[in-house]
């Protein structure tokens, strides 16, 4: 009998096999994310929880931390920079795991990404008869503010010292030093300052 696909398409031995591969990772990938939510996450100790996101392939620069409870997808490509503060329950999408993907997620220096942020590099393909999913790598440059429970879509690249107001969906690229709110997020205002020498705070304690 031979062996179809979820649109009922018959596989050839070398399909089979493909997507034998693709389920046992996406499974292993679903097992690593369920431990840094549950095992992780909810540690109390910036440390440790720094520890374990490195010991998953996550790199993470010098003074950076994210603070509890932060939902993490595919932590081996996510890279974040020094003196970085990631607030607590936040959704940091790094997947790469399509074939030919350009998925995978990029932090720089000294950004502050406020609680409840979400930022995703995974969709779905809308046009798509068979709502195929896409990868698009987000990059989120040197000292940027996102506010509370704003969402950053795949794709985009939010440029140097740009803000993101609170509660704003950015579905476009943000260029350097520009401040944009609203759903979908548009330009209202740019920063005042351009050279930029910052630090940001010391995180809270056992959050």
């Amino acid at each position: 009998m031979p062996i179809t696909d979820k649109q009922g398409q018959v596989l050839t031995t070398s399909q089979i096999w493909e997507k034998g591969i693709g389920r046992l990772k996406a499974i292993w990938l679903e097992l690593v994310t369920g431990f840094l939510w549950w095992g992780v996450g909810y540690l109390p100790f910036h440390s440790w929880r720094r520890f374990f996101y490195r010991l998953h392939g996550m790199r993470i620069g010098r003074g950076s931390t994210i603070h509890m409870m932060a939902r993490v997808y595919d932590p081996a490509h996510i890279t974040i920079g020094q003196g970085t503060l990631i607030g607590e329950r936040a959704t940091l999408d790094g997947r790469k795991q399509l074939p030919n993907s350009n998925g995978g997620l990029s932090i720089g220096d000294h950004v502050d990404i406020a609680s409840e942020v979400m930022i995703w590099t995974s969709e779905h393909d809308i046009q798509a008869e068979n709502m195929r999913p896409l990868e698009e790598k987000v990059v989120i440059e040197d000292y940027v503010f996102i506010g509370p429970r704003a969402i950053i879509l795949p794709g985009v690249t939010i440029g140097k010292g740009a803000v993101v107001a609170a509660g704003a969906v950015v579905t476009k690229s943000v260029e350097p030093h520009t401040i944009v709110a609203g759903v979908p997020a548009r330009e209202i205002a740019q920063r005042k300052i351009t050279n930029y020498n910052y630090r940001l705070g010391r995180p809270r304690l056992f959050q």
